[in-house]
C-alpha cells in the first residue's frame, strides 16, 4: 500500500503535477501538504506544520463532536396519511373532524381584535346557508334577532349586482317566515317572479292591468273589513280617521305624478274635503276617483268655503284647474281603466302569501308603474293596520325595484315612507332590495335622495352579494377590507370558458351593526331551482338555425 502511495506521487511528480498528499494520523495534518523548502508556512491553512489549529472553526471542530439527530430513527418511520392505515388495526377513521373554535369578546381578547371571522349565528330561524369559513349553519330570522336584542329593528337592506340571487334570498326567507306563521306580501311585482312562488304556498297572487283585476286606490282593503266588525265608538272612530289619512296620502301621491309638484295646501285641504263628501255619498264608503272629480265639478258650498273664494265659483275653477286636470288624466289620461273604477279583487289578511302582480303594466311608462305601485303600498297598508287592530299576522314587507316608482315624482320617497316606514312595532320586518346606490342617486332632488339614503342606513340588517369595487365605498354600512375583498371577489367570473358557475351565485355577507359579517352560502333544493328561476326566458330552446 505504502509503495503504491509513493509509486502514484512519483509518477505524478515525473508528469509536472504535485503530488497527492497523503492522510497522516489523527490530528496531524497531511503528508505532502508542507510548502516549499525554505517557504514560509500558509497562514490560510487549518493546521499548521505541528498540527497546530490555525482557525476557530478548525480548533471547534477538534473540540465539539458531531450533532447526533435524537429522532432519527422516528424521523425515517413511514408517515400514515391523514385518516390511518387503510389496513386491519390501522386506526383507519372514516371522518376527521374539524379543530374546535373558540370564542371571546373584545374585552377578553382584545389583542387579537378585529377578529378574522364572526361569530357565528343562531341555527334558530330561516335556514340560508353555511358560514363560508366554520361551516357553521347560519339563521335568519328578523323578529327572533329584534327579541334577542341583536338589532334594534327589523329592517332588512339586500343590495348585489343582478343575476347573484338577491331575489333567492328573499324567496328563501320569505318561504321560511310563512312556515313559521308569518305573513309573505310582496305589494308590487313588477316582473311577476314572485308569483309562482306565492301560489305554491297557498297564497292570493292578484294580477293588476288591462284585461286583468283593477284596484281602486281609495278602496281601504283589509281595514274596511276590520272597520264594518267594529261597534261604534272611540276604536271605529280611531279606525275610520285611519282610513281617511291614508286615502288622502294616496290621492296627493297620485296627484304629484300628474302635477310634477307637490300640491299646495289649498289644493291638499279642498281635495281632502272632496273626498270626505264623496265617501259619505258612497254606500260602503269606498268612493272611486271619478266620483272625487265629480264632486269637485260640481262646487258645493262646502269646497268654496275652503277655498275662501267667497262662493266665487270662477275663482274656485282658476284655483282648482291645475288639479282638475290631474284627475282628468288619471280617469281618461294613460292610467284609463286601471285606477277609475272599483276593485275587482280583494286582499285576505288571513292568507299565509299574497303578490299584487303588475309585470302586465311592465311595458307602460314609469307613470303607470309609480301609480300602481303607490296603489299597491297602499293597500299593503291596509293590511298592517288590520294586523295591528287583531286580524292577521306578522307580515314581511317585500319591495324590490321600489325606486323606479319614486323617481318619477319630486315627494314621492317621504309618502311612500309614511306609508311603508319600519313599523316594528306593528309586527312588520321591511325587505329592500336594490341593485346599487346609484339607484337612489337617480331621485328627483337632493332631498328625496337624503331621505332614500336615510332608509338605507336605518335597516338593522344589511345582506350584500357581490359588488363592484366601486360601489363598496357607498354602502350603506362599514366594511372590513377582508369583507370588502369578499364583495369584490364574487362579482364577476375570472374566465371566459362558457358553463363555469358565477363565483359570487348564492353568497351572501351578512352585517348587523358593526360585528364582524357573515359569509354565507345559500344552497338551493331542487324545487327551490324551478321556483326561484329568474332566467327561465332563456332556458327555453328555441327553434333550430
Amino acid at each position: 500500500m505504502l509503495w503504491t502511495r509513493r509509486r502514484r506521487g512519483r509518477t505524478a511528480a515525473k508528469h509536472g503535477q504535485a503530488p497527492t498528499p497523503t492522510p497522516g494520523p489523527a490530528g496531524q495534518p497531511p503528508k505532502g501538504a508542507k510548502g516549499a523548502k525554505g517557504a514560509p508556512p500558509d497562514a490560510s491553512a487549518p493546521f499548521d506544520g505541528g498540527g497546530v489549529p490555525q482557525t476557530v472553526a478548525a480548533a471547534a471542530a477538534r473540540v465539539v463532536p458531531a450533532r447526533l439527530d435524537p429522532l432519527a430513527d422516528l424521523r425515517a418511520r413511514p408517515v400514515p396519511p391523514a385518516r390511518g392505515w387503510a389496513t386491519a388495526g390501522g386506526g383507519r377513521d372514516h371522518h376527521v373532524g374539524s379543530a374546535t373554535v373558540w370564542q371571546g369578546t373584545t374585552a377578553q381578547l382584545a389583542g387579537l381584535y378585529p377578529f378574522v371571522g364572526g361569530s357565528g349565528s343562531r341555527v334558530r330561524g330561516v335556514p340560508i346557508g353555511h358560514d363560508l369559513f366554520t361551516h357553521e349553519p347560519v339563521g335568519l330570522h328578523p323578529g327572533d334577532w329584534l327579541k334577542m336584542g341583536l338589532i334594534s329593528n327589523t329592517g332588512l337592506w339586500v343590495q348585489a349586482q343582478p343575476g347573484v340571487g338577491k331575489s333567492a334570498f328573499a324567496k328563501r326567507l320569505g318561504t321560511g317566515l310563512v312556515a313559521m306563521g308569518w305573513n309573505l306580501f310582496v305589494p308590487a311585482d313588477v316582473k311577476g317572479e314572485y308569483s309562482a312562488l306565492i301560489a305554491n304556498l297557498g297564497g292570493t297572487v292578484i294580477k293588476v292591468g288591462r284585461g286583468h283585476d283593477a284596484i281602486n286606490p281609495l278602496d281601504p282593503g283589509p281595514l274596511g273589513q276590520v272597520l264594518a266588525r267594529e261597534p261604534a265608538g272611540r276604536r271605529r272612530d280611531a279606525l275610520r280617521e285611519s282610513i281617511r289619512a291614508r286615502q288622502s296620502a294616496l290621492l296627493e301621491g297620485l296627484l304629484l305624478l300628474e302635477l310634477d309638484r307637490q300640491p299646495t295646501p289649498t289644493e291638499r285641504n279642498i281635495v281632502s274635503r272632496a273626498l270626505d263628501l264623496a265617501a259619505d255619498a258612497d254606500i260602503d264608503g269606498q268612493p272611486t276617483i271619478p266620483e272625487v272629480l265629480r264632486v269637485l265639478d260640481q262646487a258645493p258650498a262646502r269646497l268654496l268655503d275652503a277655498a275662501r273664494v267667497e262662493a266665487d265659483v270662477r275663482r274656485y275653477f282658476d284655483l282648482m284647474r291645475p288639479v282638475l286636470s290631474a284627475l282628468d288624466l288619471l280617469v281618461e289620461g294613460p292610467l284609463r281603466g286601471l285606477f277609475d273604477r272599483r276593485s275587482t279583487a280583494r286582499l285576505d289578511p288571513e292568507s299565509p302569501a299574497t303578490s299584487l302582480d303588475i309585470s302586465a303594466l311592465d311595458e307602460e311608462t314609469d307613470e303607470v308603474v309609480a301609480a300602481a305601485m303607490l296603489c299597491s303600498w297602499a293597500w299593503g297598508s291596509g293590511m298592517i293596520e288590520a294586523r295591528q287592530a287583531g286580524a292577521g299576522r306578522n307580515i314581511l314587507w317585500v319591495q324590490d325595484e321600489a325606486w323606479r316608482a319614486l323617481r318619477t315624482g319630486p315627494g314621492l320617497v317621504e309618502k311612500s315612507d309614511r306609508m311603508t316606514r319600519l313599523n316594528r312595532h306593528k309586527g312588520v320586518a321591511s325587505m329592500y332590495l336594490t341593485h346599487s346606490m346609484d339607484d337612489l342617486e337617480a331621485l328627483p332632488t337632493a332631498e328625496d335622495r337624503a331621505k332614500a339614503r336615510g332608509i338605507a342606513s336605518r335597516c338593522a340588517v344589511h345582506v350584500y352579494g357581490g359588488l363592484p369595487a366601486t360601489e363598496l365605498g357607498s354602502l350603506a354600512t362599514t366594511l372590513s377590507s377582508r369583507e370588502a375583498e369578499l364583495l369584490a371577489s364574487w362579482q364577476s367570473a375570472g374566465t371566459w370558458v362558457p358553463g363555469q358557475r358565477h363565483p359570487g351565485r348564492g353568497l351572501y355577507l351578512i352585517k348587523a351593526g358593526e360585528r364582524a359579517g357573515l359569509p354565507v352560502r345559500m344552497h338551493l333544493h331542487r324545487r327551490e331551482l324551478e321556483l326561484y328561476n329568474t332566467d327561465a326566458a332563456f332556458q327555453h330552446t328555441g327553434p333550430a338555425a
